[in-house]
């Protein structure tokens, strides 16, 4: 899920009267949101396929996710300012190319760091492409019914996009290559920039138009560090020996020497923002106790729903044998759960408030992630993954609409963008560092539960489909415990009334898939 980040009302320009080519604008822009969504699901039905034709180990396997995320997230409140100050139109059209750029690279990678590097390239145009659309909408549209509808077109695009990228990734996958999943990027956004010269129009903010580099660096640098450290966690001692199934762990001097660069790197990122002139992050925007606990809520939401559908990918394909095809369907109840039950939401939260829907359906969620730990080599999918798909998506519905909302509650409009932005971004993250971390608790139990288990090499080929879903169940345990300590972040620091929910059209984000 990521929440599309809407630009500040005072950064923007109005034109004269509504532009007549508005509406076929918007089908350019929507092109471009549909590709970014679609890009995600796509990426994670092709995975196990990746894997096996690149030989990347499951220690590194969510580098996949992660440097695609990490850098989206990373850099997207830099990719808005870059839009504002040096043009949006052309921003946009130059994140097009970039990710047209970056989808060919991955698509033809012959090792794992090409594709990793390019993974990582695809989510820094990801975070110039996604920024400058927004805000040209935001342009664009200055009547505020307009602009409700054209928010919403991006809202369905959200839902419907992801639903859509785990049918074509499954049949991309299946019927051509996993390469097709990144390589069908490319006509794709050579034909939207071509439309986007004629029918988008050229917007800039006025004001100051400087860049708070050195907190991009810090923060990113830090990010990085994170993930890496929890990856080295789960390498291979020996990794040019099969029969050497040890791992380097927690302790090892590799793994503590990233964690230890990234709390110094983060911790001089919030010291660098509380001093900079003009700071990436404004530390007021997240400081206040609604906004914070929102973000704290995306970020760790995100840090288990990200890994929930890596997991599931896996179980699917390796341990029930599912084509990527029939994947891809295994999850479209998760999809319409959250499309279906979203619009009940967005009725509900005038009436009710924020709190009194986001406290149930975490509950939801961790009951639904905690069902997961139940599946076995020989449990049935109806009984098990489905009900799950549902009482997550159900619950989660219950959080995405009401955090995007308190989110924005009591920002000014000339932080109303950032404030938006930081909760795409806290989504992001949490994704990336939950994927690592998860991924790495996984490695280490099936390691565990082969060294407990194995006596010999014959034993550990018939016992990795079991190892597998032992790593599964820690995995799932432990993305049960984010969503809880998501729903204690909600029930302390979420205090909003109902009246106190922004109303403006198109400040409440949709989510994503």
């Amino acid at each position: 899920m990521s929440i599309p980040a809407t630009p500040a009302d005072d950064r923007t320009e109005v034109t004269e009267g509504p532009d007549p080519k508005r509406w076929l604008a918007l089908a350019v822009l929507a092109a471009a949101q549909l590709m970014i969504v679609l890009d995600a699901s796509i990426v994670n039905i092709a995975l196990p396929s990746a894997q096996r034709d690149l030989g990347i180990s499951n220690a590194d396997r969510q580098w996949v996710v992660t440097a695609y995320t990490l850098a989206f997230g990373g850099l997207l409140l830099l990719g808005g300012r870059i839009a504002d100050y040096t043009g949006r139109k052309r921003t946009f059209i130059i994140g097009l190319l970039g990710f047209a750029g970056a989808s060919a690279l991955g698509g033809i990678a012959a090792n794992q760091e090409l594709l990793f590097a390019a993974r990582a390239l695809q989510g820094g145009f990801a975070a110039l492409m996604a920024p400058s659309a927004l805000s040209i909408v935001t342009v664009t549209f200055t009547e505020p019914r307009e602009r409700a509808k054209a928010f919403g077109v991006f809202g369905a695009l959200a839902g419907g996009g992801a639903a859509i990228g785990l049918i074509v990734g499954g049949v991309l996958t299946e019927y051509a290559s996993w390469r097709w999943c990144l390589g069908v990027n490319v006509p794709v956004a050579l034909l939207v920039a071509f439309f986007a010269f004629p029918l988008v129009h050229e917007s800039k903010a006025p004001g100051n138009t400087k860049y708070d580099v050195p907190g991009v660096l810090l923060a990113t640098l830090g990010l990085v560090s994170l993930v890496y450290g929890f990856t080295e966690a789960a390498r291979a001692k020996n990794p040019g020996n099969p029969a050497d199934t040890s791992v380097q762990g927690w302790l090892a001097s590799s793994t503590l020497f990233f964690l230890v660069a990234a709390v110094v790197l983060l911790v001089a990122f919030v010291f660098w923002e509380t001093r900079a002139k003009n700071p990436m992050l404004p530390l007021r925007v997240v400081l206040d106790r609604n906004r914070g606990g929102s973000y704290l809520v995306f970020l760790l939401v995100g840090a288990g729903l990200f890994a929930m559908f890596l997991f599931l990918t896996y179980y699917f394909q390796f341990n029930l044998g599912y084509s990527p095809l029939k994947s891809g369907f295994a999850f479209l109840p998760f999809s319409g759960g959250i499309i279906l039950t979203a619009g009940v939401v967005s009725q509900l939260l005038p009436r009710f408030g924020p709190k009194p829907l986001m406290i149930p359906g975490l509950v939801m969620a961790v009951l639904g992630m905690l069902w997961l730990t139940q599946i076995g080599q020989d449990t049935s999918y109806w009984s098990h993954v489905l009900p799950s798909e549902l009482l997550m998506s159900i619950g989660l519905a219950g959080v995405f609409i009401p955090a995007s909302s308190t989110a924005l509650i009591g920002v000014g409009h000339h932080d109303a963008g950032v404030a938006s932005a930081v909760l795409n971004t806290s989504q992001q993250i949490g994704g990336s560092l939950g994927t690592a971390l998860l991924n790495t608790l996984f490695a280490g139990a099936v390691t565990t539960y082969l060294a407990a288990n194995a006596h010999s090499a014959a034993d550990g080929k018939r016992l990795i489909p079991l190892a597998y879903i032992h790593g599964y169940h820690v995995s799932f345990f432990w993305g049960a415990m984010l969503l809880l300590a998501a729903l204690i972040t909600a029930a302390l620091f979420i205090n909003a009334r109902k009246e106190d929910v922004p109303s403006e059209p198109g400040l409440v984000a949709a989510t994503e898939s």
